[in-house]
């Protein structure tokens, strides 16, 4: 099932290139945001919203998909929980790093068509991160890895934009500005996506494809990042894991680009970029920084230095 926030935060399903609206199957969640929304039918979707939404979805026409604007589907996560260097780099990398992970601001979030708003901060470049995203379904604290798939709502594109270098230790400066969120278009449950450590994910940066690369790739696979993550805070529905990315294939994003990511039977994610600034950067693969990173290089690009 394919969920998604569309025109003033209506709630809907995608059956083919339509969306049906699903207000009417929703007025008894207490619903004060659009969050608010979501992980009230997170909770109840198995005992209640399933049932009512496959109903909805066989009864109501709905809308041509392309004459509706699209939200991000996960509108506001009380918690983004991003997981650091967390892949082996296309094999680069016999071992996983330790784990690791940092929370990302929930005002990042944006939807598909919206815009990356770079800020003034001088950082020394800008990068894309294509990331596969989690939605939590139910409440996970302490999960052992062999139950943590079952805490699994669904999955969505979620893209991790990041300012390289404003601080030598601060994920914060580097990614919790306001529009570093990009997610959507659609938040497929989790009985859609048959594996999800076998999914291509693919990044275009106006029109050329950047990373491409596959979850297979990943060091600690989606129930051992459950489980670690469970184990320092409780997990909720509606929580937002991105599980990192593949760093072969970053290069810089600046003014006026067209992002375009992809993960099969996700959708495609695609936001603009807008800088105020006008700054530019080399167009081509950040080789600094993917040689760095999979230890085929152990000079750091410079802006890691300062």
């Amino acid at each position: 099932m394919k969920l998604v926030f569309f025109n003033d935060h209506k709630l809907g399903l995608v059956k083919d290139d339509r969306v049906v609206d699903l207000s009417s199957a929703v007025q008894d969640v207490n619903q004060p945001t659009p969050q608010d929304l979501l992980n009230g039918v997170i909770a109840g979707f198995q005992q209640t919203y399933r049932a009512r939404f496959e109903e909805l979805s066989r009864s109501a026409q709905g809308v041509p998909l392309s004459s509706v604007q699209l939200r991000s589907p996960v509108p506001r996560p009380n918690k983004i929980v991003a997981m650091a260097a967390n892949y082996l780099e296309n094999g680069a990398l016999k071992e996983p790093r330790p784990i690791n992970a940092f929370l990302k601001s929930p005002e990042s979030v944006i939807g598909t068509g919206d815009t990356v708003m770079m800020p003034p901060a001088q950082a020394p470049i800008f990068h894309h991160e294509a990331e596969l995203g989690i939605v939590i379904g139910r409440e996970a604290t302490n999960i052992r890895a062999d139950q943590a798939m079952g805490h699994i709502f669904g999955y969505v594109n979620f893209v991790d934009v990041s300012a390289r270098g404003l601080h030598a230790n601060s994920f914060f400066w580097g990614k919790s500005w306001d529009t570093f969120g990009p997610c959507g278009p659609y938040l497929v449950t989790a009985d859609e996506v048959a594996d999800p450590q076998s999914l291509a994910i693919r990044l275009w940066v106006n029109g050329d494809l950047r990373q491409d690369y596959n979850t297979s790739d990943m060091g600690h696979k989606i129930p051992r990042t459950i489980e670690w993550i469970s184990s320092v805070v409780t997990l909720e529905p509606g929580d937002l894991i991105a599980c990192g990315t593949n760093h072969q294939g970053l290069s810089a994003i600046q003014d006026g680009d067209n992002l375009e990511m992809e993960i099969p039977g996700l959708g495609r994610l695609q936001v603009k970029v807008r800088d105020d600034l006008k700054r530019s950067w080399p167009r081509e693969i950040d080789r600094g920084l993917a040689d760095f990173i999979s230890g085929r290089s152990s000079s750091p690009p410079a802006w890691i230095r300062r």
